[in-house]
């Protein structure tokens, strides 16, 4: 008896808490939309873009708050939207904005996998702007906007993101565990049993550069990204591709490590050799088998 009225209930309360989600999606709605002007951001290779130009080809935009790389949490709501982003990006534009800088966004962003375009605001008011920073302390949570015919931009609604939100699947799972949300230890890396973490970049080197690129391009339908001196982003389901205009044909995984100086001795000590210095903190690796790879901190 006393099973089934907390059964009763719980199915009473469930169907209150849909109704309420309803009418607050509702009130939402009914809150006026506000012409917003075309902020500026930093993406990838700190190459500038505007607001305008995050719709892409939609008229419709979600803008997500991330607290960026050094907030574990937020790192949790973004590896949720990249395993439902190609859902999203059929309805809007998604993007992912943070005060990291745009080598640290794109490093990180490589080293988890993400597929979604990533923003800084670093030097921007837009966030604190949309009420997502105060005092200097930034906030997670997301915007939404859509452009008229005439290219004006409206904020038309906002939500926060916090433990046990609709914006995070495993906090309701947590929840359904006798020990609940207690205890929650947020994996900074995907690969627990390695400190090598494979990034989803790839480098092709090509020694025909033009007619490689239009092949990858037009004939295994790679999406063009970015255009660089001597090299072109593609992308293909989730993985970047970067050809290269090389002297030999070659092919190099990347590995994001977060102690680079171990990562070096544990290398040269079972016989790689480092081929090419990026930095103090990025190389490149031939080891004794036939694979070269790139590594960095």
């Amino acid at each position: 008896m006393v099973e089934h009225n907390i059964v009763s209930e719980i199915n009473k309360l469930e169907q209150e808490i849909l109704e309420k989600k309803k009418r607050l999606v509702e009130l939402k709605k009914a809150i006026p939309d506000k012409q917003v002007e075309n902020y500026l951001f930093q993406s990838s290779m700190n190459q500038e873009k505007s607001l305008l130009e995050l719709f892409d080809d939609k008229d419709e935009l979600w803008v997500v708050h991330n607290m960026g790389k050094s907030c574990g949490y937020c790192t949790m709501w973004a590896d949720g939207f990249n395993s439902v982003y190609h859902h999203l990006d059929g309805k809007a534009a998604f993007v992912v904005s943070s005060p990291d800088t745009p080598e640290v966004q794109e490093s990180f962003a490589a080293s988890r996998k993400w597929q979604f375009p990533m923003v800084s605001i670093e030097g921007s008011a837009f966030t604190k702007d949309m009420g997502f920073e105060k005092e200097g302390y930034f906030y997670p949570g997301v915007s939404t906007f859509y452009k008229d015919e005439q290219d004006q931009i409206f904020l038309h609604s906002q939500a926060s993101f916090g433990p046990g939100d609709d914006y995070c699947v495993p906090w309701h799972l947590f929840d359904l565990l006798p020990s609940g949300r207690e205890g929650i230890t947020v994996k900074r890396n995907l690969n627990s049993e390695s400190p090598f973490q494979l990034t989803n970049n790839i480098a092709v080197g090509v020694t025909d550069y033009d007619n490689a690129v239009q092949f990858y391009e037009n004939v295994l339908g790679m999406q063009m990204e970015q255009e660089l001196q001597n090299e072109k982003k593609f992308s293909a389901s989730g993985t970047n591709f970067y050809f290269e205009n090389a002297s030999e044909n070659d092919v190099y995984f990347e590995f994001a490590v977060d102690d680079f100086e171990a990562a070096k001795r544990l290398l040269l000590a079972n016989g790689c050799t480092i081929t090419k210095v990026y930095s103090e903190n990025s190389c490149m690796f031939a080891d004794p088998y036939g694979l070269r790879f790139h590594v960095f901190e």
